[in-house]
């Protein structure tokens, strides 16, 4: 067998289940973001691969295998490929000795409905269900953590074809659970939260997220178990305002008051009365710039996430399909469009749309954005749209007409209150997104010409589900779930062995009989066993076994005169002794216990 354990973390591991994987022979780092998996983590990814295909399987979805190289032509139609080759620029693309540009696939909804396109004609076809498990590419920024955030990795990604919007969300529903089944098979902890949909775009999506310290991505949940969401989606209500000091519109002058916080010192009042306005600029896929003021209570800060969606909702103004950048733009940037200097920090929601100079790649106009908790402001204080100068005692009207466009553009945080039930207050944790499912609805199918005919001889678009879990990052999750100082502990499901043998003495003839008469016997079965005859010191090998996580141990040892071996269970570090004649049908309880 290929196992070479390590006694001390490698250099590039940052997080302990990084290390662990790397220490106890799972994975071998090859390049950035790239890994080999060593036949143990071989074994643990075959299991978690079983375990989604059985509950894929049940729900009536059919496996297939796609391919991994995709024609640039595909993603064109969808109006995606700028968007995942210049704006996230994560897709590994290159051109072949045609100069035919192609991808390495991130994801596959341009291949499944090219053939949803070519063989689904009917009504009489749907529901249709495929997926696949394979290796997916993504050139990331920052490869860390090892599997959780590489270049290569594996996943199941599945697509669903529909008459209508209930049929998909019947198959959505089947997902939901299938997705609970499997994480909590796989032995996880974990939540299911409302998420962002992001580049893969639809109207609704759920991420189940492996409750983990370092995961990358916040949770906001309800203890009444009705709410939970990723930061990036969570919507909440914010603390009432503090009643305004000022009664009466005024414009005063506020010297070096660029922040709220200076701002709030000098004229002795609270962030909640203040009206502050923050410029970013949009860049989109067709070079359009655009300028946005977002306007938002003083306190709070704006979602990025959400501004991109509202961005995005807004490119067909722009005769746009994606929004390649969105950023605060610094001095320098302002130079390239700003007529005059703009007084930043003291903005007004009204800045006039001669701040923009006439260009044919820049909107002429700033779009304006107002969030849910500077609409209901009373007698705030804004900017005067001059430098060192603010308005006290401001009311939407006059001289501040309300935008047209009101949005939800704050970032939820915890200690708000519920939406549902303001007298629930939103926790925080952490989470690993190891699944996330999608409802596209026709997206996909109306850009590329997807269509079935209905049972009146019409055409319309199908309706499309995706479904997306990383297999390679739910193994490593478990590991970041479920460890402790002396190495992995692997949940039997998914642990490479059942049970591991080892033998203190090899040269003990007695000790070698009774452990390979148990390895034979173990394996008969059902109970997948190693066996650890290395010509080692038994502190090494013990050492060995707990490292690698196996779930339970037999040393064949000295109570083997009195017929008897040491049995401990790797979780628990419990141990008993059990006679010879016992020890396999024990085993074998505890193991289909623990796998029901």
């Amino acid at each position: 067998m290929l196992l070479v354990t390590l006694r001390e973390d490698p250099a590039e591991a940052e997080i302990p289940s990084h290390k662990l994987l790397v220490r106890a022979g799972y994975i071998r780092r090859i390049g950035s973001g790239i890994y080999a998996y060593l036949p143990l983590m071989w074994r643990v990814l075959q299991k978690v691969s079983q375990i989604v295909r059985e509950e894929m399987n049940a729900t009536g979805a059919q496996e297939c295998l796609l391919p991994q190289l995709q024609p640039s032509d595909l993603w064109r139609e969808s109006g995606r490929w700028d968007t995942y080759t210049k704006a996230e620029g994560i897709m590994f693309a290159l051109s072949d000795r045609q100069n035919r540009e192609l991808g390495l696939g991130p994801t596959h909804e341009e291949v499944i409905t090219t053939i949803a396109r070519e063989m689904i004609r009917s009504y009489r076809q749907l529901p249709l269900h495929l997926y696949q498990i394979q290796t997916k590419f993504r050139d990331e920024i920052r490869p860390r953590f090892g599997l959780m955030r590489g270049r290569e990795f594996i996943m199941k990604d599945g697509y669903s074809f529909h008459v209508n919007e209930d049929s998909l969300k019947k198959t959505y529903q089947d997902m939901d659970q299938a997705y609970r089944n499997m994480i909590s098979r796989c032995g996880l902890a974990f939540r299911a939260v409302e998420a962002d949909s992001g580049a893969i775009g639809g109207s609704g999506s759920q991420e189940f997220m492996v409750l983990a310290d370092i995961g990358e991505d916040e949770i906001l949940y309800t203890e009444d178990g009705n709410y939970s969401a990723n930061v990036e989606k969570a919507s909440s209500l914010p603390a009432d305002p503090q009643p305004s000091p000022f009664e009466t519109y005024e414009k005063r002058e506020t010297p070096n008051t660029p922040t709220i916080d200076s701002l709030c010192k000098f004229l002795n009042c609270s962030p909640t009365n203040v009206l502050k306005n923050v410029l970013y600029q949009a860049v989109y896929d067709n070079g359009m710039t655009v300028l946005v003021i977002v306007s938002i209570r003083g306190d709070q800060e704006v979602n990025e996430v959400k501004l991109q969606n509202e961005l995005v909702r807004l490119a067909d103004q722009y005769n746009a399909n994606a929004l390649l950048a969105l950023t605060v733009p610094d001095a320098t940037t302002q130079a390239k469009w700003a007529s005059k200097p703009l007084p930043v920090g003291y903005i007004a929601p009204d800045l006039d749309d001669d701040y923009i100079r006439p260009a044919s790649d820049v909107a002429p106009r700033f779009v304006r954005l107002v969030d849910n908790t500077g609409v209901d402001l009373k007698n705030f204080v804004t900017g005067a749209n001059e430098t060192n100068y603010h308005i006290v005692g401001a009311n939407w009207g006059e001289p501040f007409p309300l935008p047209k466009q009101v949005v939800d553009l704050r970032t939820a945080k915890a200690g708000d209150r519920a939406i549902h039930d303001p007298s629930q207050i939103l926790h925080s944790a952490r989470g690993i997104e190891a699944g996330h499912i999608f409802q596209l609805g026709t997206k996909y199918s109306k850009a590329m010409g997807a269509t079935y005919t209905n049972e009146a001889g019409e055409e319309n678009p199908l309706y499309m589900g995706c479904y997306g879990v990383g297999v390679s990052r739910l193994a490593q999750a478990a590991v970041e779930q479920s460890y402790d100082k002396d190495g992995i502990i692997w949940a039997p499901a998914i642990a490479p062995y059942h049970a591991i043998i080892t033998v203190p003495n090899i040269s003990d003839t007695k000790q070698m009989e009774a452990a390979e008469t148990l390895y034979q016997q173990l394996w008969q079965a059902g109970v997948e066993t190693l066996l650890d005859d290395r010509n080692e010191r038994a502190g090494v090998k013990f050492k060995d076994a707990d490292l690698i996580g196996i779930p339970y141990r037999i040393v064949t040892g000295r109570s083997l005169k009195q017929g008897k071996v040491e049995v401990a269970v790797r979780a628990t570090h419990q141990s008993q002794e059990l006679p010879l004649d016992q020890v396999v049908s024990t085993l074998k309880q505890w193991l289909d216990a623990a796998l029901t």
